[in-house]
Protein backbone atom coordinates (compact mmCIF):
# COMPACT_ATOMS: atom_id res chain seq x y z
CA UNK A 1 0.00 0.00 0.00
CA UNK A 2 1.74 3.04 -1.23
CA UNK A 3 0.65 6.40 0.65
CA UNK A 4 -2.55 5.60 1.63
CA UNK A 5 -5.05 7.79 1.92
CA UNK A 6 -5.14 6.83 5.64
CA UNK A 7 -2.24 9.00 6.45
CA UNK A 8 -1.35 11.72 9.21
CA UNK A 9 -0.54 15.29 8.60
CA UNK A 10 2.28 15.76 6.72
CA UNK A 11 4.27 18.86 6.11
CA UNK A 12 3.04 20.86 9.74
CA UNK A 13 5.65 19.38 12.05
CA UNK A 14 8.92 20.98 11.41
CA UNK A 15 11.59 18.47 9.77
CA UNK A 16 13.40 17.36 13.42
CA UNK A 17 9.94 15.99 14.23
CA UNK A 18 10.00 12.76 11.68
CA UNK A 19 11.36 9.64 11.64
CA UNK A 20 11.77 7.38 8.75
CA UNK A 21 11.77 3.43 8.55
CA UNK A 22 13.75 1.95 5.68
CA UNK A 23 13.18 -1.54 5.22
CA UNK A 24 14.66 -3.70 1.74
CA UNK A 25 11.83 -5.80 0.50
CA UNK A 26 12.28 -9.39 0.42
CA UNK A 27 16.30 -8.61 1.13
CA UNK A 28 17.94 -12.13 0.55
CA UNK A 29 15.90 -12.91 -2.23
CA UNK A 30 16.66 -9.66 -3.86
CA UNK A 31 20.20 -10.04 -3.60
CA UNK A 32 19.97 -13.67 -4.91
CA UNK A 33 17.85 -12.80 -8.46
CA UNK A 34 20.48 -9.83 -8.96
CA UNK A 35 23.17 -12.00 -9.04
CA UNK A 36 20.93 -14.52 -11.08
CA UNK A 37 18.86 -12.32 -13.31
CA UNK A 38 17.08 -15.20 -14.53
CA UNK A 39 15.32 -15.92 -11.44
CA UNK A 40 13.13 -12.62 -11.84
CA UNK A 41 9.65 -13.52 -10.77
CA UNK A 42 10.28 -16.99 -10.17
CA UNK A 43 9.61 -18.36 -6.63
CA UNK A 44 13.23 -17.95 -4.94
CA UNK A 45 13.52 -19.76 -1.61
CA UNK A 46 16.65 -19.27 0.81
CA UNK A 47 17.62 -21.24 4.02
CA UNK A 48 20.59 -23.70 5.34
CA UNK A 49 22.99 -25.40 1.93
CA UNK A 50 20.00 -24.74 -0.13
CA UNK A 51 19.16 -28.43 0.07
CA UNK A 52 15.17 -28.86 0.81
CA UNK A 53 15.90 -32.73 0.98
CA UNK A 54 17.56 -31.62 4.58
CA UNK A 55 17.06 -30.33 7.71
CA UNK A 56 16.66 -26.52 7.55
CA UNK A 57 15.03 -23.57 8.14
CA UNK A 58 14.03 -20.64 4.94
CA UNK A 59 16.03 -17.69 5.83
CA UNK A 60 13.69 -15.55 3.18
CA UNK A 61 11.37 -16.32 0.38
CA UNK A 62 10.34 -14.47 -2.70
CA UNK A 63 7.21 -12.85 -2.69
CA UNK A 64 6.38 -15.25 -5.96
CA UNK A 65 7.15 -18.04 -3.07
CA UNK A 66 5.40 -16.40 -0.41
CA UNK A 67 2.05 -16.98 -2.50
CA UNK A 68 2.12 -20.50 -1.91
CA UNK A 69 2.69 -19.86 1.59
CA UNK A 70 6.36 -19.99 2.33
CA UNK A 71 7.61 -17.88 4.90
CA UNK A 72 10.81 -17.56 6.89
CA UNK A 73 11.57 -19.56 9.70
CA UNK A 74 9.52 -22.89 7.79
CA UNK A 75 11.29 -25.99 7.38
CA UNK A 76 13.00 -25.97 4.16
CA UNK A 77 11.27 -29.75 3.35
CA UNK A 78 7.71 -27.96 4.14
CA UNK A 79 8.57 -24.92 2.04
CA UNK A 80 9.06 -27.56 -0.60
CA UNK A 81 5.95 -29.56 -0.28
CA UNK A 82 3.94 -25.69 -0.49
CA UNK A 83 5.91 -24.86 -3.18
CA UNK A 84 7.82 -27.72 -5.41
CA UNK A 85 8.63 -25.72 -8.68
CA UNK A 86 10.96 -23.14 -6.14
CA UNK A 87 14.17 -22.72 -6.79
CA UNK A 88 16.33 -23.08 -3.33
CA UNK A 89 19.68 -21.64 -2.97
CA UNK A 90 21.88 -21.82 0.11
CA UNK A 91 22.28 -19.08 2.69
CA UNK A 92 25.52 -16.62 1.34
CA UNK A 93 26.15 -14.19 4.37
CA UNK A 94 28.91 -12.60 2.63
CA UNK A 95 27.35 -11.46 -0.40
CA UNK A 96 24.75 -10.02 1.70
CA UNK A 97 26.78 -7.92 4.24
CA UNK A 98 28.48 -6.36 0.80
CA UNK A 99 25.14 -5.81 -0.34
CA UNK A 100 23.34 -4.26 2.95
CA UNK A 101 27.20 -1.89 2.99
CA UNK A 102 25.92 -0.33 0.16
CA UNK A 103 22.53 0.55 1.15
CA UNK A 104 23.38 1.67 4.44
CA UNK A 105 26.14 3.72 2.98
CA UNK A 106 23.70 5.09 0.46
CA UNK A 107 21.27 6.43 3.16
CA UNK A 108 24.37 8.02 4.72
CA UNK A 109 25.17 10.16 2.00
CA UNK A 110 22.32 11.94 1.99
CA UNK A 111 20.81 15.40 3.00
CA UNK A 112 17.29 16.07 4.19
CA UNK A 113 16.39 19.56 3.76
CA UNK A 114 20.02 20.71 3.46
CA UNK A 115 20.96 18.84 6.66
CA UNK A 116 22.83 15.25 6.91
CA UNK A 117 20.97 12.02 7.94
CA UNK A 118 21.52 9.97 10.82
CA UNK A 119 21.43 6.89 10.51
CA UNK A 120 20.73 3.83 12.99
CA UNK A 121 21.29 0.22 11.35
CA UNK A 122 19.02 -1.89 12.93
CA UNK A 123 19.95 -5.27 10.34
CA UNK A 124 21.80 -6.44 7.32
CA UNK A 125 17.74 -4.93 5.69
CA UNK A 126 16.81 -2.02 8.12
CA UNK A 127 17.62 1.44 9.47
CA UNK A 128 16.41 4.78 11.05
CA UNK A 129 16.59 7.70 9.63
CA UNK A 130 16.69 11.16 10.85
CA UNK A 131 17.51 14.53 9.88
CA UNK A 132 20.72 15.93 11.73
CA UNK A 133 21.43 19.05 12.83
CA UNK A 134 21.76 22.04 10.83
CA UNK A 135 24.96 23.42 9.83
CA UNK A 136 25.73 26.21 12.53
CA UNK A 137 23.76 24.46 15.00
CA UNK A 138 25.36 24.90 18.54
CA UNK A 139 25.92 20.76 19.77
CA UNK A 140 23.19 19.73 22.77
CA UNK A 141 20.87 23.17 21.90
CA UNK A 142 17.06 22.92 22.78
CA UNK A 143 17.09 21.94 18.76
CA UNK A 144 19.45 19.42 18.25
CA UNK A 145 18.49 17.16 21.30
CA UNK A 146 15.08 16.19 20.18
CA UNK A 147 16.74 15.17 16.69
CA UNK A 148 15.69 11.56 15.56
CA UNK A 149 13.30 11.99 18.43
CA UNK A 150 9.92 12.42 16.28
CA UNK A 151 7.33 14.96 17.80
CA UNK A 152 7.94 15.10 21.62
CA UNK A 153 6.08 12.34 23.43
CA UNK A 154 4.29 12.31 19.97
CA UNK A 155 1.34 11.24 21.49
CA UNK A 156 1.86 10.00 25.27
CA UNK A 157 -0.65 11.90 26.83
CA UNK A 158 -4.07 13.01 24.56
CA UNK A 159 -5.91 9.73 25.77
CA UNK A 160 -4.76 10.47 29.18
CA UNK A 161 -7.30 11.98 31.90
CA UNK A 162 -6.17 14.88 32.90
CA UNK A 163 -7.87 14.26 36.39
CA UNK A 164 -6.48 10.83 37.27
CA UNK A 165 -3.32 9.94 39.17
CA UNK A 166 -0.31 10.20 37.16
CA UNK A 167 1.57 6.66 36.47
CA UNK A 168 4.89 6.29 36.62
CA UNK A 169 5.72 4.29 33.87
CA UNK A 170 8.79 1.79 34.98
CA UNK A 171 11.81 2.07 32.58
CA UNK A 172 10.17 4.44 30.08
CA UNK A 173 10.27 7.95 32.55
CA UNK A 174 6.96 9.83 33.36
CA UNK A 175 4.44 11.11 31.22
CA UNK A 176 3.98 14.66 30.62
CA UNK A 177 1.02 16.37 31.93
CA UNK A 178 -1.63 16.34 29.22
CA UNK A 179 -1.36 20.32 29.35
CA UNK A 180 2.39 20.14 28.33
CA UNK A 181 1.15 18.03 25.39
CA UNK A 182 -1.66 20.78 24.27
CA UNK A 183 1.74 23.23 23.74
CA UNK A 184 3.86 21.00 21.01
CA UNK A 185 5.01 22.95 18.61
CA UNK A 186 3.07 21.97 15.42
CA UNK A 187 4.86 24.24 12.78
CA UNK A 188 7.21 27.66 13.56
CA UNK A 189 9.29 27.30 16.29
CA UNK A 190 8.40 29.87 19.58
CA UNK A 191 8.50 33.28 19.13
CA UNK A 192 12.27 34.11 18.96
CA UNK A 193 13.55 30.85 18.09
CA UNK A 194 15.66 29.37 15.14
CA UNK A 195 13.77 30.17 12.26
CA UNK A 196 12.04 26.85 10.31
CA UNK A 197 13.79 24.88 7.75
CA UNK A 198 13.39 26.58 4.34
CA UNK A 199 10.81 24.92 1.82
CA UNK A 200 11.92 22.94 -0.08
CA UNK A 201 10.47 19.32 -1.91
CA UNK A 202 12.89 17.32 -0.03
CA UNK A 203 11.82 18.52 3.67
CA UNK A 204 8.35 17.10 3.06
CA UNK A 205 8.88 13.11 4.82
CA UNK A 206 6.61 12.18 1.73
CA UNK A 207 8.59 13.28 -0.76
CA UNK A 208 12.03 12.45 0.98
CA UNK A 209 11.00 8.89 1.22
CA UNK A 210 10.75 8.73 -2.19
CA UNK A 211 13.63 9.95 -2.67
CA UNK A 212 15.42 7.54 -0.50
CA UNK A 213 13.58 4.30 -2.69
CA UNK A 214 14.87 6.17 -6.09
CA UNK A 215 19.13 6.79 -4.61
CA UNK A 216 18.59 3.34 -3.30
CA UNK A 217 17.31 1.68 -6.24
CA UNK A 218 19.92 3.67 -8.81
CA UNK A 219 22.84 2.78 -6.15
CA UNK A 220 21.88 -0.71 -5.27
CA UNK A 221 19.27 -1.53 -7.59
CA UNK A 222 17.43 -3.31 -4.58
CA UNK A 223 13.93 -2.07 -3.75
CA UNK A 224 12.69 -0.62 -0.16
CA UNK A 225 9.77 0.77 1.55
CA UNK A 226 9.91 3.59 3.70
CA UNK A 227 7.88 4.10 7.13
CA UNK A 228 7.10 7.41 8.19
CA UNK A 229 6.18 8.25 11.50
CA UNK A 230 6.49 10.92 14.21
CA UNK A 231 8.21 8.67 16.35
CA UNK A 232 10.50 5.03 16.09
CA UNK A 233 7.67 2.74 16.98
CA UNK A 234 5.01 4.08 14.26
CA UNK A 235 7.07 4.81 11.88
CA UNK A 236 8.72 1.00 12.16
CA UNK A 237 5.20 -0.58 12.08
CA UNK A 238 4.49 2.03 9.07
CA UNK A 239 6.80 0.46 7.12
CA UNK A 240 4.56 -2.38 6.32
CA UNK A 241 1.61 -1.06 5.27
CA UNK A 242 4.15 0.44 2.58
CA UNK A 243 5.42 -2.68 0.82
CA UNK A 244 6.39 -3.38 -1.23
CA UNK A 245 7.63 0.07 -2.66
CA UNK A 246 6.07 2.24 -1.43
CA UNK A 247 5.64 4.22 2.03
CA UNK A 248 2.93 4.98 4.53
CA UNK A 249 2.29 7.85 6.93
CA UNK A 250 1.88 6.60 10.62
CA UNK A 251 1.29 9.33 13.38
CA UNK A 252 -0.44 10.15 16.32
CA UNK A 253 -3.55 11.74 14.13
CA UNK A 254 -4.08 8.89 12.79
CA UNK A 255 -2.49 5.51 14.90
CA UNK A 256 -6.13 4.53 16.20
CA UNK A 257 -7.68 5.18 13.02
CA UNK A 258 -4.61 2.28 11.46
CA UNK A 259 -4.02 0.37 14.49
CA UNK A 260 -7.14 0.28 17.11
CA UNK A 261 -8.49 -2.73 15.40
CA UNK A 262 -6.25 -4.46 14.83
CA UNK A 263 -4.55 -7.69 17.11
CA UNK A 264 -1.69 -6.39 19.66
CA UNK A 265 0.69 -8.50 18.13
CA UNK A 266 0.61 -6.33 15.05
CA UNK A 267 2.69 -3.70 17.29
CA UNK A 268 6.56 -4.14 17.03
CA UNK A 269 7.66 -5.34 20.86
CA UNK A 270 4.63 -7.86 21.33
CA UNK A 271 5.39 -11.36 20.19
CA UNK A 272 2.70 -14.55 20.35
CA UNK A 273 3.67 -15.04 23.75
CA UNK A 274 2.75 -11.90 25.27
CA UNK A 275 -0.04 -11.35 22.84
CA UNK A 276 -1.81 -14.75 24.69
CA UNK A 277 -1.20 -13.20 27.99
CA UNK A 278 -2.85 -9.99 27.25
CA UNK A 279 -5.48 -11.72 25.49
CA UNK A 280 -6.15 -13.85 29.23
CA UNK A 281 -6.81 -10.47 30.14
CA UNK A 282 -9.39 -9.45 27.91
CA UNK A 283 -7.03 -7.77 25.80
CA UNK A 284 -6.77 -8.89 22.50
CA UNK A 285 -6.99 -5.31 20.08
CA UNK A 286 -4.35 -2.45 20.17
CA UNK A 287 -7.36 -0.44 21.04
CA UNK A 288 -8.10 -2.42 24.47
CA UNK A 289 -4.49 -2.23 25.06
CA UNK A 290 -4.82 1.34 24.46
CA UNK A 291 -7.58 1.82 26.91
CA UNK A 292 -6.68 -0.58 29.60
CA UNK A 293 -5.16 0.12 32.73
CA UNK A 294 -1.15 0.14 32.69
CA UNK A 295 -1.29 -0.93 36.91
CA UNK A 296 -3.07 -3.79 36.37
CA UNK A 297 -0.60 -4.71 33.14
CA UNK A 298 1.90 -4.03 35.74
CA UNK A 299 0.59 -5.95 38.50
CA UNK A 300 0.19 -9.15 35.69
CA UNK A 301 2.99 -8.51 33.57
CA UNK A 302 5.82 -6.78 35.92
CA UNK A 303 6.46 -3.19 36.61
CA UNK A 304 8.72 -2.64 33.93
CA UNK A 305 6.72 -4.54 30.73
CA UNK A 306 3.75 -3.94 31.43
CA UNK A 307 3.23 -0.58 31.49
CA UNK A 308 5.63 -0.71 28.89
CA UNK A 309 2.53 -2.59 26.62
CA UNK A 310 0.47 -0.10 27.27
CA UNK A 311 2.80 2.58 25.96
CA UNK A 312 2.79 0.66 22.78
CA UNK A 313 -1.03 0.22 22.76
CA UNK A 314 -0.81 3.84 22.32
CA UNK A 315 1.71 4.33 19.88
CA UNK A 316 3.97 5.91 22.31
CA UNK A 317 8.31 6.21 21.84
CA UNK A 318 10.35 8.77 23.24
CA UNK A 319 14.32 6.83 21.75
CA UNK A 320 16.18 9.13 19.72
CA UNK A 321 17.37 7.49 16.38
CA UNK A 322 21.12 7.10 17.61
CA UNK A 323 24.10 6.55 14.59
CA UNK A 324 25.87 4.98 17.54
CA UNK A 325 27.37 1.23 16.38
CA UNK A 326 24.83 -1.41 17.69
CA UNK A 327 27.13 -2.93 20.56
CA UNK A 328 26.32 -7.06 20.96
CA UNK A 329 25.29 -7.96 24.33
CA UNK A 330 26.07 -11.50 22.91
CA UNK A 331 26.66 -14.23 20.45
CA UNK A 332 25.70 -17.60 19.45
CA UNK A 333 25.69 -20.17 16.96
CA UNK A 334 23.02 -23.32 16.77
CA UNK A 335 23.31 -26.88 14.41
CA UNK A 336 20.39 -28.94 12.83
CA UNK A 337 21.44 -32.43 12.35
CA UNK A 338 20.20 -34.21 9.90
CA UNK A 339 19.62 -37.41 12.01
CA UNK A 340 18.80 -36.79 14.91
CA UNK A 341 21.04 -37.50 17.89
CA UNK A 342 20.20 -40.30 21.00
CA UNK A 343 23.81 -40.48 22.45
CA UNK A 344 24.54 -38.31 25.12
CA UNK A 345 28.34 -38.48 24.96
CA UNK A 346 27.96 -37.42 21.37
CA UNK A 347 25.67 -34.43 22.19
CA UNK A 348 27.70 -33.41 25.27
CA UNK A 349 30.85 -33.43 22.44
CA UNK A 350 28.29 -31.40 20.01
CA UNK A 351 27.98 -28.56 22.68
CA UNK A 352 31.72 -28.24 23.12
CA UNK A 353 32.31 -27.98 19.79
CA UNK A 354 29.57 -24.63 19.39
CA UNK A 355 30.70 -23.62 22.56
CA UNK A 356 34.44 -23.10 21.32
CA UNK A 357 33.18 -21.39 17.86
CA UNK A 358 31.50 -18.89 19.91
CA UNK A 359 34.04 -18.34 22.31
CA UNK A 360 35.56 -17.19 19.07
CA UNK A 361 33.06 -14.91 18.07
CA UNK A 362 32.92 -13.06 21.21
CA UNK A 363 37.23 -12.83 21.50
CA UNK A 364 36.42 -10.60 18.17
CA UNK A 365 34.21 -8.00 20.89
CA UNK A 366 37.05 -8.34 23.76
CA UNK A 367 35.12 -9.35 26.32
CA UNK A 368 34.78 -12.33 28.11
CA UNK A 369 31.62 -14.48 28.78
CA UNK A 370 29.43 -14.00 32.09
CA UNK A 371 26.54 -16.12 31.51
CA UNK A 372 25.91 -19.15 29.17
CA UNK A 373 23.09 -20.39 27.97
CA UNK A 374 22.29 -23.83 26.09
CA UNK A 375 19.42 -24.28 23.29
CA UNK A 376 18.11 -27.99 22.73
CA UNK A 377 15.14 -29.18 20.45
CA UNK A 378 13.54 -32.48 20.33
CA UNK A 379 12.56 -34.78 18.24
CA UNK A 380 9.86 -33.49 17.03
CA UNK A 381 9.79 -29.72 17.25
CA UNK A 382 9.90 -29.04 21.19
CA UNK A 383 12.29 -26.17 22.05
CA UNK A 384 13.83 -25.73 25.78
CA UNK A 385 16.33 -23.77 26.76
CA UNK A 386 18.46 -23.27 29.73
CA UNK A 387 20.98 -20.89 31.06
CA UNK A 388 23.14 -20.28 34.02
CA UNK A 389 25.04 -17.08 35.27
CA UNK A 390 29.36 -17.63 35.70
CA UNK A 391 30.59 -16.80 39.48
CA UNK A 392 33.33 -15.37 37.53
CA UNK A 393 33.35 -13.80 33.69
CA UNK A 394 35.96 -15.54 31.06
CA UNK A 395 37.01 -16.39 28.16
CA UNK A 396 38.75 -19.94 28.95
CA UNK A 397 37.12 -22.30 26.04
CA UNK A 398 37.34 -25.27 28.63
CA UNK A 399 35.68 -23.59 31.71
CA UNK A 400 32.56 -22.17 29.14
CA UNK A 401 32.05 -25.77 27.03
CA UNK A 402 32.31 -27.91 30.44
CA UNK A 403 29.44 -25.06 32.23
CA UNK A 404 27.56 -25.48 28.67
CA UNK A 405 27.48 -29.41 28.89
CA UNK A 406 26.71 -28.89 32.44
CA UNK A 407 23.22 -27.54 31.64
CA UNK A 408 22.19 -30.74 29.91
CA UNK A 409 22.08 -32.32 34.02
CA UNK A 410 19.31 -29.73 33.78
CA UNK A 411 17.27 -31.22 30.68
CA UNK A 412 15.32 -34.52 29.99
CA UNK A 413 17.45 -37.30 28.45
CA UNK A 414 14.53 -39.64 27.10
CA UNK A 415 14.02 -37.78 23.47
CA UNK A 416 16.46 -37.56 20.70
CA UNK A 417 17.63 -34.43 19.77
CA UNK A 418 17.44 -32.78 16.44
CA UNK A 419 18.86 -28.97 17.07
CA UNK A 420 21.52 -27.84 19.79
CA UNK A 421 22.49 -24.01 20.37
CA UNK A 422 25.09 -22.21 22.64
CA UNK A 423 24.84 -18.69 23.79
CA UNK A 424 27.66 -16.76 25.43
CA UNK A 425 26.64 -13.08 26.92
CA UNK A 426 29.24 -10.78 27.46
CA UNK A 427 30.17 -8.68 30.36
CA UNK A 428 28.87 -5.32 29.17
CA UNK A 429 31.79 -2.84 27.61
CA UNK A 430 33.09 -0.28 29.83
CA UNK A 431 30.65 2.71 30.08
CA UNK A 432 27.59 0.41 29.79
CA UNK A 433 25.01 -0.22 26.38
Amino acid sequence: MSESSASGRVGVHPIEHWVLHVDLDQFIAAVEVLRRPELAGVPVVVGGDGDPTKRGVVSTASYEAREYGVGSGMALRLAARKCPDAVFLPVDRDAYDEASAAVMGTLRSLEWGGRPVVVEVLGWDEAFLAAGPRPGDPEGSGRTSQLGRGRPWAGAAEELDAEATPVVEAGQGSLPPVQQEATVSLGEGPSGGPPPDPPGPLVDPVAFAEHIRSRVLEETRLHCSVGIGDNKLRAKIATEFGKPRGSFVLTAENWFEVMGVRPTTALWGIGGKTGKKLAALGIDTVNQLAASDARVLAAELGPTMGPWYHRLGRGVSDSTVSAEPWVARAHGRETTFQEDLDDWERIADEVRALTRQVKADIDKEGRPAARVGLKLRYRPFTTISRSLTLTSATNDPDELAEAAVSLLDRVEKNRPVRLLGVRLEMVPPEGGY
